[in-house]
């Protein structure tokens, strides 16, 4: 069999659970819900971290955050890092990138320090908000929306985020894909192109046609209880009052109504991608690429969106923040409709598009790759997910360093002490089974001393199991 075209599509901060064919009766994603159909879905996808850039690092490179260095948003990917992307260019893909990359930091204009990549397209945009003369998305606005690019962004009388749809972040992601698809990829060799689209990421506001598809009032509440956040790490209360390390208001400074309002936004963005996402799939259609590409739809992390008295991303390891969806279609391999319900990360997608391009590249990649899965072979289910936090986000003081292991129904997450950090040493358990919404605390439950000291444990095992061995031993000295 010839070597796939693989299309990676991926949101940004796109919660497991927004998404229609994952059960959500209230959000409208048709154009996802028939990729879904069309292929295999994930249930039990989880990201290495529960931030942009230690999670997308994560990907790149096929290794957990505390091994490709990637550490937090804001720190710059060591440039000798070897990416999936660039081993698939040296093996005969055509490789393009549109949208944000987040390997590097790009506050306040800077420009992302360009890697070896591999990307013969590369189309780099970190978001829609800041000046960068790098930033190709305000270069194409300018272009074809003058008038709205000097509105929204020379004189910032007009929010970007809520600009019509046909000059939006979100259609300058797909037109760029189209582009490649239709014009500029190289006809003679399979490709591997990565759309990232910014939304669902805050800030909350999307076009008027989207945010007029929901009535805030008739979405669910937030997911908490009374007190809940008693019985939990005294980091959650300070991010319930303040985000981002009080750099941005928190779920306390919003009234009820307000949060079914950014509720509401958040759907309608993920509606305006979907839309958006269905313009790529009927360009694949199009160009008679559908047999011949795996398309692969997941985002980088979650949202927490007012469940548990907290909103926007940090340190939590809840499932709204660290599962994600995870779509995979290739008609004639990948079954259609169906669903998998195994443990799954996203180093995983690494090695499975490498192993999909033919490639034995990027020894240090730590994934598996997840055809078996879809084929009806013998998988070894590891059983287990883990997510890693270094003080990623804003700076805290002192840092806060979470990491969280799910084994089974089991989640433990650790809230590291000293010596990583001044804060106490304390965490939190949940029997999913039991309590799939992780409202009930079972750190200091009397009861579950004995299954809180095997999770630990067994997260300590994790931890070795992970460390980076890919050097070969020669000898025995």
């Amino acid at each position: 069999m010839s070597r796939p075209n693989i299309l990676l599509i991926s949101t940004d901060q796109q919660r497991y659970d927004a998404l229609g064919a994952a059960g959500n009766p209230h959000i409208y994603t048709p154009h996802l819900d028939r990729l879904a159909a069309q292929g295999t879905r994930f249930s039990n996808c989880y990201t290495q971290s529960s931030v942009c850039a230690p999670s997308r690092g994560s990907l790149m490179t096929g290794q957990y955050p505390r091994h490709h260095g990637l550490w937090a948003n804001g720190v710059d990917m060591d440039p000798r890092q070897e990416l999936f992307t660039k081993v698939l260019t040296d093996e005969g893909y055509d490789c393009g990138l549109a949208g944000k990359f987040h390997l590097g930091s790009a506050f306040a204009g800077r420009i992302e320090p360009r890697l070896d990549d591999g990307f013969r397209i590369f189309r780099w945009a970190h978001d829609p908000y800041v000046r960068s003369p790098a930033n190709e998305y305000h270069n194409w606005l300018r272009r074809t929306h003058p008038a709205l690019y000097r509105e929204a962004v020379v004189d910032r009388e007009r929010s970007i985020d809520a600009l019509p749809q046909e000059a939006h972040y979100s259609r300058w992601i797909a037109e760029e894909t189209i582009e490649f698809l239709a014009h500029t990829r190289d006809r003679d060799k399979p490709f591997c192109f990565i759309a990232n689209f910014f939304d669902p990421h805050h800030g909350f506001e999307a076009p008027e046609r989207f945010r007029a598809m929901y009535d805030a009032e008739s979405l669910p509440r937030p997911v908490t209880i009374e007190d809940e956040l008693a019985t939990k790490p005294p980091i959650y209360r300070q991010e319930s009052a303040k985000s981002y390390a009080g750099h941005m208001p928190g779920f306390d400074d919003y009234t009820a109504e307000e949060v079914q309002e950014i509720i509401a936004q958040y759907y309608a963005m993920v509606s305006l991608v979907d839309e958006e996402v269905g313009r790529i799939l009927e360009a694949v259609d199009r160009e008679g690429l559908a047999e011949d590409t795996i398309v692969v739809f997941t985002s980088d992390h979650g949202e927490m969106l007012g469940d548990h008295r907290m909103l926007l991303k940090g340190p939590m390891m809840f499932d709204c923040s660290v599962r994600v969806p995870l779509i995979v279609r290739h008609p004639g391999h990948v079954p259609a409709g169906h669903v998998r319900e195994e443990l799954v990360e996203w180093i995983d997608l690494t090695s499975t598009f490498l192993a999909a391009g033919g490639s034995q590249g990027l020894s240090r990649a730590q994934g598996r790759d997840l055809a078996p899965l879809w084929r009806g072979e013998d998988w070894e289910d590891r059983g287990w997910v883990l997510s890693e936090y270094r003080d990623g986000c804003w700076a805290y003081d002192p840092p806060v360093f979470t990491t969280m292991v799910r084994r089974g129904s089991w989640k433990i997450v650790a809230h590291h002490g000293r010596p990583a950090t001044d804060r106490a040493r304390t965490g939190e358990l949940y029997d999913l089974a039991a309590d799939p919404q992780e409202l009930h605390n079972l750190w200091d439950v009397p009861e579950q001393q004995e299954q809180r000291v095997d999770m630990l444990n067994f997260l300590l095992d994790v931890l070795v199991a992970t460390e980076e061995r890919s050097r070969k031993r020669l000898a025995p000295f």
